[in-house]
């Protein structure tokens, strides 16, 4: 069923669905209130954005994601249920235009429990590096790309609008939040001066990723973006497309094409087998799994990068 079909069954049911949630257990709706703690619950739509509120939030906070782990967020759909929990939460935290299941449960929610970090995230590229948003001849129209927590200065700015944001809901707490985001925002300003230094001095600029994925990381680093898809996973290339990406490799002496964690690997393999480049792993880090090179988003980007010095021959 489609999300928007979802979200229209999930508005017909709702305040029967309401009644019932009231008898239903807190691990069986999103947002449901702990009234043994009396913390705040917050939903967010999925891991980059649970991470950061996780962080922040820290035991003042109950959360949870609409987003299972393993699962693409670019594809989620809300069950009825999913939407009642969006309800009774005291904030849902999202970014809108990234998950189109979301997007259309808006209607259904009061506005002022809502955090949109788009308008925050400064979602533009600009110039070339705009240009390898999408991969080359895919006839896919140029889109706003929603990868912000892959630059690390992006992620801070979000990160200080939702301890912001849970200072105005809890001002109870709120030097809390404010201590938990400086904190967070450190470790942030932290990987972002790792990658700089180990992205100063590649040879190869060209990045070569399965989706276009990296925009704004490659910009902050001196790196250029190529993806074999575009910003959705699921889009797949033209032979033209692929003929031109191989093309690239070749040109430009790329060595290394990336696969992701969440995302099929077969179009990166047929440009590796191709060209004779070798296959490695650069995670957009949108789920952890076991299959993530790390627990938490630190330690996926500290493999991310690990990663790109080798294969982008940086010294």
């Amino acid at each position: 069923m489609s999300p928007r079909r979802l979200v229209a069954v999930a508005a017909l049911a709702l305040s029967g669905m309401l009644a019932l949630a009231s008898c239903a257990s807190s691990s069986d709706a999103i947002g449901t209130r702990s009234t043994a703690s009396g913390h705040l619950t917050i939903a967010t739509s999925f891991y980059p954005l649970e991470f950061a509120v996780e962080q922040i939030a820290g035991p003042q906070a109950s959360v949870t994601t609409l987003t299972k782990p393993g699962a693409e967020p670019h594809d989620v759909e809300l069950s009825a249920k999913q939407v009642v929990g969006l309800r009774k939460a005291d904030l849902l935290v999202y970014e809108s235009g990234f998950q189109a299941a979301v997007d259309d449960a808006m209607g259904l929610l009061d506005t002022s429990k809502v955090l949109d970090v788009t308008p925050v995230a400064d979602l533009t590229l600009g110039g070339a590096e705009d240009d390898q948003s999408h991969a080359a001849g895919d006839g896919h129209d140029h889109a706003v790309d929603p990868h912000f927590w892959l630059d690390p200065e992006r992620y801070a700015t979000v990160a200080e609008a939702i301890g912001e944001r849970l200072a105005e809901v809890d001002p109870a707490h709120a030097a809390d939040y404010t201590a938990r985001t400086k904190a967070f925002v450190d470790r942030l300003s932290a990987l972002d001066d790792r990658y700089r230094s180990g992205l100063a001095h590649c040879r190869i600029k060209n990045l070569v990723t399965s989706h276009a994925a990296f925009g704004y990381l490659s910009q902050r680093y001196g790196l250029v973006q190529h993806g074999i898809t575009g910003l959705s996973p699921e889009t797949e290339p033209s032979a033209a497309a692929l003929a031109g990406i191989a093309d690239l490799v070749k040109q430009h002496g790329v060595t290394t094409v990336y696969q992701e964690t969440l995302v099929e690997p077969h179009f990166a393999q047929v440009i590796a087998s191709e060209t004779g480049a070798r296959v490695a792993t650069l995670d957009p880090v949108e789920g952890i799994t076991s299959a993530s090179a790390g627990k938490d988003y630190f330690e996926v980007m500290q493999a991310n990068l690990v990663a790109l010095e080798k294969g982008q021959d940086c010294t």
